[in-house]
């Protein structure tokens, strides 16, 4: 854990203001109504065994971590601005669309930063293995990939800014 607490981490803007929204939501309204329940379980009486005493600070432990993890993301963030990205080489911020040699059908992924991929939505991760192997490629380059499922070639068409 310390080693993603240390690395810088690249965010598109849209990834980046999505962590700050849910930092933000965590901080001003959940904390309160976490607190609330606490405040409203200890006034049940005995809290050695009270058991929505035990939830609500259970939930108080997971939306702390979870806070810290937040601020730590925003504190190691490097937004990738689209200004600074070029459109001639695949990178983080941009659109790749490519074709499956093997199976012959066209895909398009967004390469975004670890803490935004969502594959089952195209936006696949800078650290995956699609990923990394397609960075720094140009239109018309050929990748072989290997994948848990073996290797799959693609051919880059088109990279979308």
């Amino acid at each position: 854990m310390t080693d993603f607490m240390n690395e810088e981490m690249l965010l598109t803007k849209e990834g980046y203001d999505k962590i700050v929204a849910e930092h933000e939501e965590l901080v001003s309204v959940k904390r309160a109504e976490v607190a609330e329940r606490i405040k409203e379980a200890i006034s049940y009486g005995d809290i050695s065994e009270n058991a929505e005493y035990d939830s609500a600070k259970n939930e108080q432990a997971e939306l702390e971590e979870r806070i810290y993890t937040l601020e730590n993301m925003i504190r190691k963030a490097k937004i990738v601005q689209e200004d600074d990205v070029k459109g001639d080489v695949v990178n983080v911020g941009l659109k790749v669309k490519v074709k499956d040699l093997d199976m012959d059908f066209e895909e398009e992924f967004s390469i975004v930063g670890a803490t935004e991929s969502d594959p089952f939505n195209g936006k696949i991760s800078n650290e995956s293995s699609v990923g990394k192997a397609l960075i720094g490629h140009k239109v018309g380059d050929k990748i072989a990939v290997e994948v848990p499922d073996g290797t799959v070639n693609y051919e880059i068409i088109e990279i979308i800014k």
